[in-house]
């Protein structure tokens, strides 16, 4: 099963333990245990004081690259029920990597990052899509997940931005509103 881990490194260093830790992949035959290693850049258009882009000396558009996660690393791994020792060591003992996030140290073995945080990430990045949510206020929909599951209610009011529906909700003879995540619900037909 492919799981997402976080590495940290020295702030400035992400690039470098990128670099090596590819390169040990290969060298030590962990091509089947990692898939992907990102250290997510974000570039932006350098402007002037008028508000308009600058330009170098060459006449190129200036552009300013800063790190995402400064410090961090994300490794997509293949793991059974948790992380082997071999491919944990062998990332723990990398140049310029201080250890994992969600390991205790002592021996620990780090915990991944939930697949719907690790979505929400690869969004941000540009990595996928963000899903099209297809339901409407005042919708008939059914809750798939949560504390309410099985429930129906109506769409209340949609929240876009942190992909989050409001839900009346029947509970104790009165309609109730229930915050869920977009994929907690699916519309009725």
């Amino acid at each position: 099963m492919k799981r997402w881990y976080v590495v940290q490194t020295y702030s400035g260093y992400e690039n470098s333990v990128v670099d090596d830790l590819i390169s040990r992949k290969d060298s030590m035959g962990l091509a089947n245990k990692i898939y992907q290693i990102l250290a997510p850049d974000q570039t932006e258009e350098v402007l002037d004081k008028n508000g308009k882009p600058a330009y170098d000396k060459k006449g190129n558009k200036k552009v300013k690259v800063t790190k995402v996660y400064p410090g961090y690393i994300f490794l997509e791994m293949e793991v059974e029920k948790e992380i082997d020792d071999n491919t944990w060591f062998i990332i723990r003992n990398t140049p310029k990597v201080t250890g994992f996030l969600g390991s205790s140290g002592h021996g620990t073995k780090p915990v991944p990052i939930p697949q719907d945080e690790m979505n929400r990430i690869l969004q941000k990045i540009g990595l996928i899509e963000k899903p099209v949510f297809d339901i409407n206020v005042g919708d008939q929909v059914e809750v798939v997940g949560g504390p309410f599951i099985g429930q129906t209610g109506v769409v209340a009011s949609i929240n876009e931005e942190k992909e989050e529906v409001v839900v009346m909700i029947e509970l104790f003879g009165r309609a109730t509103p229930n915050e869920l995540r977009f994929e907690q619900v699916r519309k009725l037909a």
